[in-house]
């Protein structure tokens, strides 16, 4: 596929941190947004990353690509209308919930897949993971690991994988983001400012995550920082007297149920 030209269709922030990275790609073609409830905010994205705006019906045509950013509750009504508007277009959703074989059900034999990057993708830091429907080809997937390399890193799994392990990648972030806010609380609590507090706080996070990054094991690295008998045991024991292990499988579990229940 030679400089494909890809359309949004929605224009929020994911969009915009997955368009804002394809603009960097020498092997991408136009670049259209459209999202027909604020215009301002075509607007805005058409003067900052000087790509195309349309109503996307009037465009669809003289597109190779269409990436579905809106909510999974938005999918319904645009497949519904996708349907006899496209032809061999490579349809790519970044919904939760929506899989290729929702996609395809709506649009039989066209090339689809499924995309559910983190908030990282602001940054090109996201850990996106993929899958891709049964009508996919090499050239699709050439492309599609363009639009995944724009936002960070990637891993194809199965579909019924990624369901199960959105909570981990794409929902997670939240959990760590609860956890900063809390450490950074507690610092304050001890005189600190909210500029020094915050400054402890996420570079801890973000020497620990290279850490981590480097290759290392996270029982290896707690097992360094933890002395037997020593106050990081004594934290630790109280985070396990709370069952923190527990309530992290149940926070992924609730994750998991509602993005279900959204996905129906």
């Amino acid at each position: 596929m030679n400089k494909p030209n890809i359309l949004f269709i929605g224009a929020g922030r994911m969009a915009e941190a997955i368009f804002s990275g394809l603009k960097q790609s020498t092997t991408i073609g136009t670049i259209t947004v459209s999202n027909q409830s604020d215009q301002s905010r075509l607007s805005h994205l058409k003067k900052t990353y000087n790509v195309e705006t349309a109503l996307w019906q009037e465009v669809i045509a003289d597109h190779d690509v269409i990436i579905l950013a809106m909510p999974p509750s938005a999918h319904p009504a645009v497949l519904s209308e996708l349907t006899g508007r496209v032809r061999n277009q490579f349809i790519i959703t970044v919904a939760a919930g929506i899989g290729p074989s929702v996609l395809e059900e709506s649009l039989p034999g066209l090339p689809t897949a499924w995309i559910m990057p983190n908030t990282a993708a602001d940054i090109g830091e996201s850990m996106s993971l993929f899958a891709c429907g049964r009508h996919v080809k090499p050239e699709h997937r050439d492309v599609l690991q363009t639009i995944l390399d724009s936002i960070g890193e990637s891993a194809e799994l199965t579909e019924a994988q990624i369901h199960d392990l959105t909570a981990v990648t794409g929902s997670a972030p939240a959990f760590v983001y609860q956890m900063a806010e809390t450490l950074e609380q507690t610092a304050k609590t001890y005189g600190l400012s909210s500029e020094v507090a915050r400054k402890l706080v996420v570079q801890m996070i973000f020497g620990s995550a290279s850490m981590l990054k480097d290759g290392r094991e996270a029982s290896e690295l707690r097992d360094q920082v933890t002395t037997p008998g020593g106050a990081t045991a004594a934290g630790l024991e109280v985070l396990e007297k709370g069952n923190y292990r527990e309530l992290l499988y149940e926070a992924v579990l609730a994750v998991n149920k509602k993005a279900a229940e959204q996905a129906k």
